[in-house]
């Protein structure tokens, strides 16, 4: 049942034309072009995808066109990430459906959940499909964390495979290889402690930033994947001031228009997220350029 999921695995935004609506051709684009950079996975209809402000059958239409332009190169993963448990086994029959290869559930949007509720949640999902799943445990954003113990409840179901471990603090992550050995693929979900994460045995990284920057993530995880750690800290060095914009409440602002400025997309959000302006506007601005004018040299690792 388990999966091979391993590396980067961007969670991608949704462009969108001048009136809102998706531009699935710039989507193709973005895609196709972060599969040559060298990313080993897709995340559609995650947080950076604007997931919560799609339509549920936009949502199942971005799945559609990008299984259609990954043609089976890498993993795509959907995110789940619906208000009732309802909802969310309907999506994931759905997904199943349309040849998504895995799930990333999150629990019911909207009402905090007890860990109970978010376990039941889960394991409704898991129940209604046959699709691989990671869970996505965010406590930081989301309000609820699934402890240890949650995870040995949800460990009983056997396509639950994977966990994104985003709760900020890095020793969930031996925690959770203490308590199950390989039982979870494990991945880092939090940008800005991506490389500790890895250090400690997370075997992949979901990632908004890479959006803007996919090889210097990759040349990060495959320097980690070697213990190339000195190596791989001088590229995060240089990455941390904008991997930081990950972990604040405007991140799909912050991530798209380094996107626009990166010329890999447009700023354009849906409301209520409003354009970033004044300061805020100023330092993703500030970050980037930084980031141009002090960018690695790539070949000096023989990547």
């Amino acid at each position: 049942m388990k999966p091979n999921w391993t590396g980067v695995y961007p969670a991608v935004s949704n462009q969108f034309k001048e009136d809102f609506s998706i531009d699935f051709t710039e989507n193709a684009a973005m895609c196709e072009n972060l599969i040559k950079e060298g990313v080993h996975g897709i995340i559609v209809n995650g947080t950076i995808g604007e997931n919560c402000s799609l339509s549920p059958e936009e949502k199942r239409q971005v799945m559609k066109s990008v299984i259609e332009v990954v043609n089976g190169r890498v993993p795509v993963i959907s995110g789940v990430a619906e208000t009732t448990t309802a909802a969310a086994v309907q999506y994931a029959k759905d997904a199943e459906e349309i040849g998504i290869d895995g799930l990333m559930v999150l629990p019911g949007m909207v009402y905090r959940s007890t860990e109970d509720e978010a376990i039941h949640h889960y394991q409704q999902v898991a129940r209604g499909t046959a699709l691989p799943i990671m869970i996505y445990n965010n406590p930081v954003t989301y309000g609820v964390d699934v402890s240890i113990e949650g995870m040995k409840i949800l460990a009983e179901e056997a396509n639950i495979v994977s966990v994104k471990e985003a709760t900020e603090d890095t020793r969930r992550i031996t925690e959770l290889q203490r308590a199950f050995g390989d039982r979870f693929i494990i991945f880092g979900g939090v940008d800005d402690i991506a490389l500790e994460s890895l250090m400690l045995g997370a075997t992949g990284w979901i990632s908004g930033l890479t959006n803007v920057f996919p090889r210097e993530s990759v040349a990060i995880y495959n320097l980690a994947k070697e213990g190339r750690y000195e190596e791989a800290r001088e590229i995060w060095s240089w990455f941390l001031p904008l991997l930081r914009l990950d972990t604040i409440p405007t991140l799909v602002q912050c991530i798209k228009l380094a996107e626009q400025l990166a010329g890999r997309g447009s700023e354009r959000t849906r409301a209520p997220r409003m354009q970033l302006k004044g300061a805020a506007r100023e330092q993703v601005e500030t970050l980037y350029t930084e980031a141009m004018e002090n960018r690695i040299d790539l070949s000096k690792f023989g990547l």
